[in-house]
């Protein structure tokens, strides 16, 4: 990776789309500490409950913001939750189905639409996070202490925390056109690292010492835990994220004229983990929308529907790894019917004149890739349900809490940063590629 950044800063195209990638990620983080307007920060900074798994994962994607109150604290949740949907609307609707067929045009149609459902969620959840804020008298007031002028004050964040949200996706997409990647896959990579190293900080310089004070020392071994857990999941990610099972298939030979065409050999590879990190992402969002909703619309818990799905559905509830474990399995298999069509191969190959040896073209070899494809999907997804309940379930011992480190990451966290971090790194030796293809063409 460290070789292909090296050749990357070296091309002056590349370096460019480094440098706009960078300082675009740059203009995001400055306002992750820009406070919100109207807000009492010596209240909010009480009421804030860090203890809260619901709280806490949606300040770890928001890299900090929604802890600290600032323009931010929306972050790109918004962005994702509308893809989500219009993504499984697609399924259902025939119009957005025929646009999704249509090629460039029809994305960018459907991009749009994705950018108007998540301005509309961006002033939902707004509204949730300002209820929120107000039941926990954190809203000052900034045109003055009637109850009136506290209405509008409320009605500004509002406007405030859904323009943030929308400055975040057009910082995104700005990312995705003109620097290196996917722009919302790298917003999300930075939240989560910002989050990771500011608890593994406070853990090092603040809460260990303070525990050594007292003669414990036990927080060191957790922490030395703590960084050998991160490891074994750093080296289990790359190796699944790498594997792949490849199909041989063979070409016909073609006699025109005196020279004889194809007879080549080659394979169709199919990753284990095509899907990448979007199955957890989705199947996270759709966990904590709902219970987002109920925080900042009853955050006392008064109805007694909520507490029963804090209890049992909610982040952290009894049925919570069933939950988030049958999504990420169901979105699995809807990402790779999306991503692999074996139909489509099927034809291909029979057109190009291509086959997979002991398999007869068409029908046959479609249930052929779909049998294999299925399988590879499921074996990927319960990879995926496994490695995201795994910190869920050891980050909960006590010893990790005392440090501060039992909300510090998520597998969601930890398999984003890694899958983000491969995908960056193969999408710059993609463009490196391009280069100096340009330059033998030449």
């Amino acid at each position: 990776m460290f070789q292909t950044i090296k050749n990357a800063i070296l091309d002056k195209n590349i370096r460019r789309k480094l440098i706009i990638t960078i300082l675009l990620l740059l203009v995001y983080r400055l306002g992750c500490y820009i406070p919100t307007p109207g807000i009492d920060f010596s209240a909010f900074s009480n009421s804030w409950n860090s203890d809260n798994n619901l709280l806490a994962m949606l300040n770890m994607i928001t890299g900090g913001s929604l802890e600290n109150g600032t323009i931010f604290a929306l972050g790109i949740i918004p962005f994702i939750n509308a893809s989500i949907i219009m993504q499984l609307l697609t399924l259902v609707i025939p119009k957005l189905e025929r646009l999704s067929k249509e090629g460039e045009d029809g994305r960018k149609k459907l991009n749009q639409y994705s950018r108007i459902a998540s301005v509309i969620l961006a002033i939902i959840q707004g509204v949730g996070i300002v209820i929120s804020w107000y039941n926990s008298n954190s809203i000052s007031g900034v045109f003055g202490a009637s109850m009136v002028s506290k209405v509008f004050t409320c009605i500004f964040i509002v406007l405030i925390l859904t323009a943030g949200s929308s400055l975040v996706m057009w910082i995104g997409e700005r990312i995705t056109e003109f620097g290196v990647g996917n722009g919302t896959s790298l917003i999300i990579f930075v939240g989560i690292l910002a989050s990771l190293g500011s608890s593994i900080w406070n853990a090092i310089f603040n809460n260990i010492p303070e525990q050594a004070k007292n003669g414990e020392y036990t927080g060191i071994w957790f922490l030395l835990l703590f960084l050998l857990l991160i490891f074994v999941l750093f080296i289990l990610i790359i190796f699944i994220d790498g594997s792949e099972r490849r199909i041989p298939v063979q070409y016909a030979k073609v006699v025109k004229g005196n020279k004889m065409y194809g007879g080549q050999s080659t394979f169709i590879p199919i990753k284990v983990n095509s899907s990448g990190v979007m199955p957890i992402i989705f199947a996270a969002s759709l966990v904590m929308f709902p219970q987002m909703i109920m925080q900042f619309a009853d955050p006392n818990t008064s109805s007694g529907f909520v507490r029963w799905w804090y209890q049992w559905m909610g982040v952290g509830g009894n049925l919570y790894g069933l939950f988030l474990f049958l999504l990420i399995i169901f979105f699995a298999f809807f990402y790779a019917q999306i991503q692999f069509n074996p139909d489509d191969v099927s034809r291909m190959l029979q057109q190009n004149g291509g086959f997979i040896p002991g398999i007869r073209p068409g029908k046959m070899t479609s249930d052929h890739l779909r049998k294999i494809n299925n399988r590879i999907t499921l074996f990927g997804a319960l990879y995926l349900g496994v490695i995201a309940l795994i910190p869920t379930y050891i980050l909960r011992i006590d010893g990790f809490s005392t440090i501060g480190l039992n909300n510090a990451f998520t597998a969601t966290g930890l398999l984003i940063l890694v899958s983000v971090a491969l995908e960056f790194d193969q999408q710059l030796q993609s463009q490196l590629m391009i280069k100096n293809n340009k330059g033998f063409l030449k």
